[in-house]
């Protein structure tokens, strides 16, 4: 696993050993950048169930301004700082919170921060037919502390397994979705109006 474009292009990430963590594939997240294009520089990033940091590391490492990861496992955290060391990225533009991911949305919710971009690639739920998914992703997209985080024009980008059927609450409207494989990333704003 490595990181894509930008100053730390080609810069390898270390991963956790076991199934605790199930890092964002690199061909997703080539995709997903694809997508975002010049969006990416100068932007605010907050990442929830941030694991390895791939996704915010791709976003500092190609101009993003700042990005907050928030990861519950300090375990993970650390596998997270060290990825961050290796990239050799301003150290002034990460900030980590070790910390369950619905926490620190009420938390910066409630310090009215805003994102320019907000990933979430939490573990997959099962599947879910003929019953509403109980997933973390599903959990993310009816947690109303999350559509306020959001700046203008700002997109939350969700991934999910394919299997796991989401309902997604009015705040949202959706503007794309990747497929590959089992993964499936969606492109969501803030619905206005």
């Amino acid at each position: 696993m490595r990181i894509i474009g930008g100053t730390a292009g080609g810069r390898l990430l270390k991963v956790p050993k076991g199934y605790a963590v199930r890092p964002t594939p690199d061909l997703v997240r080539q995709a997903v950048f694809n997508s975002l294009g010049r969006r990416v520089a100068g932007a605010r990033v907050l990442e929830l169930f941030a694991g390895t940091g791939a996704l915010s590391l791709e976003c500092l490492s190609r101009g993003a301004l700042h990005a907050i990861c928030v990861e519950k496992s300090n375990r993970h955290a650390g596998f997270l700082r060290q990825n961050f060391a290796t990239a050799r990225l301003d150290a002034a533009g990460l900030e980590v919170r070790v910390q369950d991911a619905f926490t620190s949305l009420a938390q910066l919710a409630a310090a009215a921060q805003l994102f320019d971009l907000i990933f979430a690639d939490p573990p997959y739920g099962e599947k879910n037919i003929s019953r509403r998914s109980t997933s973390y992703a599903q959990q993310l997209l009816d947690d109303a502390n999350l559509p306020n985080l959001l700046a203008t024009a700002a997109l939350f980008i969700l991934g999910h397994a394919r299997r796991d059927t989401l309902d997604l609450p009015e705040a949202w409207r959706e503007i794309k979705m990747l497929k590959h494989g089992d993964t499936v990333m969606r492109f969501l704003t803030r619905r206005t109006g």
